[in-house]
């Protein structure tokens, strides 16, 4: 039986994450993580100290994803989405579901290389531009394919999510041994949820040709901005090869870039900045600390305790409920303080490497299933909100109950039979 501390902690981390994923009286999100860490440091339910420990936590993924948005406004103001949608509609050669395997493609890369945040915010209105410059009959698949990919690829590497960093913590394999125990499963999470999609929206991807418009010219300043994509790329992956954390690296480059477009247009100094959605910075700070408190209150606990519980079971019979428990609560709570929760389980716990690793596709992959999932789908919504389009929970879920379950099993099922074959 918990005790009433810790059933009101409980209270009041459901309530806010809930109010984070259904945003009462159109409130921003942050505001709702923010509300809740402040609930529990106010009412003597989390100490001062435990509750800058939570932020200080969130550190590496915030200054990550501040490096990412700076570089998508920068990229953004320049003209880069435009110019993009315009050599991918091209590319398309006039094929509405070429359209779509071309902007699945580059979102693979993409999520890949620079992380499944960034295709959320870098890729999608570059997706939705191609989709008006096309004059698509319908743009859902399209969008839906930037949402999706984002999830399906994002353990190819360790720089692919920042859910990765948070479970694994100090404990990041060497990157040769990451390929070694996830390439496999992720070219199947990947080649599972594209077809899957692809079979479900194929009828919307049948359409009239595709309208080719003018190719717009890329500015100078759009050019950097497209370098600095790109080195932040290669920094990543150094960083990521020499054990290092993956935030600072992210951001210097990304201020490198602003600062040389400054050199050029000064306004962009200022105008960039304005532009960037600070607020995913106090939602994924107070979301730690909201985790920090139920952890503080019996979660982790709780969590060790149905580790312990897994491990005893078979193999793949542990590792697949592994999975399917850490993909429920993600799409609960969402697979920032499900991974966290997790992370900081594992660190207490002997577990198998197979249930270790069935863990990690279940916070990556599961959150396919909806919008309330992962970080980079919340990013998602709140760019299409910001570009005046709305997909709902209900589209979404429709959706994802068919995909997600297509990739989540095949990829575990694999990842046992490596570390059973072994």
């Amino acid at each position: 039986m918990i005790s009433l501390h810790a059933a009101v902690v409980y209270l009041i981390a459901t309530a806010a994450i809930g109010c984070v994923l259904a945003r009462p009286r159109g409130l921003p999100e942050a505001v709702w993580a923010v509300a809740g860490a402040a609930a529990l440091v106010c009412g003597g339910l989390l100490g001062w100290h435990d509750a800058l420990q939570g932020v200080a936590k969130a550190t590496d993924v915030c200054l990550f994803l501040s490096g990412m948005m700076i570089l998508s406004e920068l990229a953004r103001r320049e003209g880069v989405f435009d110019w993009c949608a315009a050599l991918a509609v091209k590319g398309a050669r006039g094929s509405p579901a070429r359209l779509f395997w071309l902007i699945y493609a580059v979102g693979v890369v993409v999520t890949v290389f620079l992380s499944n945040d960034a295709t959320a915010v870098v890729m999608t209105p570059a997706v939705l531009a191609a989709a008006r410059t096309a004059r698509v009959r319908n743009a859902l698949p399209y969008l839906l394919a930037c949402a999706l990919v984002a999830n399906a690829a994002s353990f190819v590497l360790p720089i692919s999510n920042p859910a990765n960093l948070v479970l694994f913590a100090g404990r990041m394999p060497a990157l040769g041994d990451w390929l070694r125990l996830f390439a496999l499963p992720s070219l199947l999470s990947i080649m599972a949820t594209g077809g899957a999609l692809y079979g479900i929206t194929r009828g919307e991807l049948a359409g009239p040709r595709l309208q080719e418009g003018a190719t717009p010219r890329l500015t100078g300043t759009g050019r950097l901005a497209l370098w600095g994509i790109g080195l932040s790329a290669a920094g990543l992956l150094i960083a990521s090869a020499l054990g290092k954390p993956l935030g600072m690296p992210t951001l210097v480059m990304a201020l490198v870039a602003l600062g040389l477009a400054g050199i050029r247009d000064r306004r962009a100094l200022w105008e960039v900045p304005r532009g960037v959605p600070w607020s995913v910075l106090p939602l994924v700070a107070g979301l730690f600390v909201v985790v920090e408190g139920v952890e503080k209150a019996g979660g982790l606990a709780a969590c060790e305790r149905a580790l312990a519980a897994l491990a005893r079971l078979p193999g793949w019979q542990g590792s697949l409920a592994g999975a399917c428990g850490v993909t429920a609560l993600s799409n609960v709570v969402n697979n920032l303080p499900s991974g966290l929760l997790a992370g900081n389980a594992l660190a207490h716990t002997m577990v198998p490497n197979a249930l270790r690793d069935a863990l990690l596709i279940g916070v990556d992959l599961g959150p396919n299933l909806s919008v309330t999932g992962s970080l980079a789908t919340l990013l998602w919504l709140i760019v299409l909100r910001r570009e005046g389009e709305r997909v709902s929970a209900w589209e979404f879920l429709k959706i994802g109950a068919v995909v997600m379950p297509a990739a989540l099993l095949p990829a575990v099922l694999v990842s046992v039979l490596q570390h059973m074959t072994r």
